[in-house]
C-alpha cells in the first residue's frame, strides 16, 4: 500500500467477520448490524478510505438522516480510518465546510451529507468521478424520522445513475428492541435478495486487546444485572419490548429506607423534578446525589390530584413547592440546587422563579424516548434508589407505567399516558442532573 507511515495488514485492522467483505463487489446492498462495540463503523471507515485510494475515478457518499450529526460521528470516523490504514493525513485534503475528504493523488472524494430534505443529496453527484459507494449510517433514523424504505429507494435511484457497474450501498444500524420495527422488517425482506448480504457482529467478535478491560467489564456488569438489556445493547438482539417500561426494577435492589444521619450531612446536590397537571396529579420528586454510594438517592415526594382533591392555581403549587424545598434544605442542611419543571407549565415556572429566587428553575428536557433510556440505565446498573417510605406514588407507578401494546405491534413504542406522573417527574430529574450523575455509569453508557 502506498503512502504509508507504517506497514498495515488489513487483517490487523478489521475483524475476521468483515474480511470477506473487503473486496466484495458482487453485492449491491450490504447490511451491517451489531451490538455496542461491534466495530461496523470502524470497518466502513477503513473500507471507504481504502476505496478512494485504490480505485480510479471513484467517489463515495456518506449519509445520515440529519446534517447536525455528521461532524462528530461519521466524518470523524472516516478521518480515524486514515490513521488506522497507516496512511499520512497529508495525503488527503480534509475539508470541514463543506465536509469532504479528497485523496490528493487521484482526486477521489468522500462527500458527507444529511438527508433532511429532498434536495440535500442532489448536488453531490460528481459528473467526472461516479459515485461507487453510498454509506447510510444510523439507518434507524431514516425509518424513525424519514420515509423508511421509500427514502432508501430514492437515494439509490439518485446515486446509481450513470454507473457502469460496481455501485454499492452499505447500511449500518444497531437493531431496535422491537422485532416488529419497520427497519427489522425491511432487513428481513432485503436478505432474500441475491444482491444483498447481511452481517451481524457483537463485541465478542472483536479481539479483547482492541476493546480494553473497562469496556468488557461494563458488558459483564450489565449481563449480570439485566440480562435482557445486555442482549439488546451488547449483542444487538431484538429482544422484544416489555409492556412494562421499568421491568428491571426490583425492591431488593432499588428500594431503601433512607440515609443515615452522617450520609445526610454529606449529601451532594439535590434536585426536584416536577410534573404538572390541572386535573391530573401534580407531583414533586426529590433526589440527591450520594457521592459516597455513587448513586442517586430518592429523598421525598409530594402529590396533589386536581380531579380528586380540587384544582389549585400555579401560585398555590409554587407555594407548595417552596415549602417542599425548604423542608429538604432543613433536613439535609444544604440548598436545593435545581428544580426541573414540566416544560408545558410556563405559568408555574414563572411563579416558582418569583417565589424561590435562590434556586435554578429549569424547563425540563422532555425527549421521552431518551429520558426513559437514561432512567432505565440507572435502574439496570443499580445507580438509583427509591425511598420506600416517602416515594410511594413513584413506586406504584414504576410497577404500572407501560407502553401501548398496540403501538408495539406496529413497531413503534409509544407510552400510555396513565400512571406516568411521578415517573415523568423522576425522568425530568434524571435528565436534568445527567451531566453529574452519568459519571456513576460505566464509560460506555454515558453517551
Amino acid at each position: 500500500m502506498m503512502h504509508q507511515k507504517k506497514q498495515v495488514k488489513i487483517s490487523d485492522v478489521i475483524i475476521s467477520k468483515y474480511l470477506p467483505l473487503f473486496n466484495d463487489r458482487k453485492h449491491r446492498h450490504i447490511i451491517l448490524t451489531s451490538g455496542r462495540a461491534g466495530t461496523k463503523s470502524s470497518y466502513v471507515s477503513i473500507a471507504t478510505d481504502f476505496r478512494i485510494m485504490d480505485e480510479a475515478n471513484t467517489s463515495c457518499v456518506v449519509l445520515r438522516k440529519h446534517h447536525n450529526k455528521l461532524r462528530k460521528t461519521v466524518y470523524k470516523e472516516m478521518i480515524r480510518g486514515i490513521s488506522r490504514l497507516g496512511v499520512s493525513k497529508k495525503m488527503f485534503k480534509i475539508g470541514k465546510s463543506p465536509m469532504e475528504i479528497t485523496y490528493k493523488k487521484n482526486g477521489n472524494t468522500i462527500y458527507f451529507s444529511g438527508s433532511d430534505g429532498v434536495d440535500d443529496t442532489k448536488g453531490i453527484i460528481d459528473e467526472d468521478k461516479p459515485i461507487k459507494l453510498v454509506v447510510l449510517d444510523e439507518l434507524t433514523e431514516f425509518f424513525d424520522d424519514g420515509e423508511g424504505e421509500a427514502e432508501l429507494a430514492n437515494i439509490e435511484a439518485t446515486f446509481v445513475r450513470g454507473n457502469q457497474g460496481g455501485f454499492q450501498m452499505i447500511y449500518l444500524y444497531n437493531p431496535p428492541k422491537n422485532p416488529n420495527a419497520p427497519i427489522n422488517e425491511w432487513c428481513q425482506k432485503m436478505v432474500k435478495r441475491k444482491d444483498c448480504i447481511h452481517i451481524h457482529t457483537d463485541y465478542r467478535d472483536v479481539p479483547d486487546s482492541w476493546l480494553g478491560p473497562d469496556l468488557i467489564d461494563a458488558a459483564k456488569v450489565l449481563e449480570q444485572s439485566d440480562y435482557k438489556m445486555y442482549r439488546w445493547v451488547w449483542l444487538g438482539k431484538s429482544t422484544g419490548v416489555d409492556d412494562l417500561i421499568y421491568y428491571m426494577v426490583r425492591p431488593e435492589l432499588h428500594f431503601y429506607d433512607g440515609l443515615l444521619e452522617e450520609e445526610k450531612r454529606s449529601m451532594g446536590e439535590i434536585g426536584v423534578g416536577v410534573d404538572y397537571g390541572q386535573k391530573n396529579p401534580t407531583v414533586f420528586e426529590a433526589f440527591g446525589i450520594s457521592y459516597g454510594r455513587q448513586v442517586l438517592c430518592g429523598l421525598d415526594e409530594w402529590c396533589h390530584c386536581g380531579r380528586d382533591e380540587g384544582q389549585k392555581s400555579p401560585s398555590e403549587y409554587a407555594k407548595k413547592l417552596k415549602d417542599f424545598c425548604e423542608q429538604l434544605e432543613k433536613e439535609y442542611d444544604r440548598v436545593v440546587s435545581w428544580v426541573f419543571i414540566d416544560p408545558s407549565a410556563a405559568g408555574l415556572i414563572e411563579e416558582v422563579r418569583r417565589i424561590i429566587p435562590h434556586i435554578d428553575v429549569i424547563p425540563a428536557f422532555n425527549d421521552v424516548k431518551l429520558g426513559i433510556s437514561r432512567v432505565q440505565k440507572f435502574f439496570s446498573f443499580q445507580r438509583i434508589l427509591i425511598h420506600q417510605n416517602r416515594q410511594k406514588l413513584l413506586i406504584k407507578e414504576l410497577g404500572l407505567y407501560q407502553y401501548d401494546p398496540k403501538s408495539i405491534e406496529k413497531g413503534r413504542e409509544e407510552v400510555l399516558k396513565v400512571n406516568d406522573h411521578a415517573a415523568d417527574a423522576a425522568r425530568y430529574l434524571v435528565c436534568g442532573m445527567w451531566g453529574l450523575i452519568a459519571e456513576f455509569l460505566p464509560m460506555t453508557e454515558r453517551e
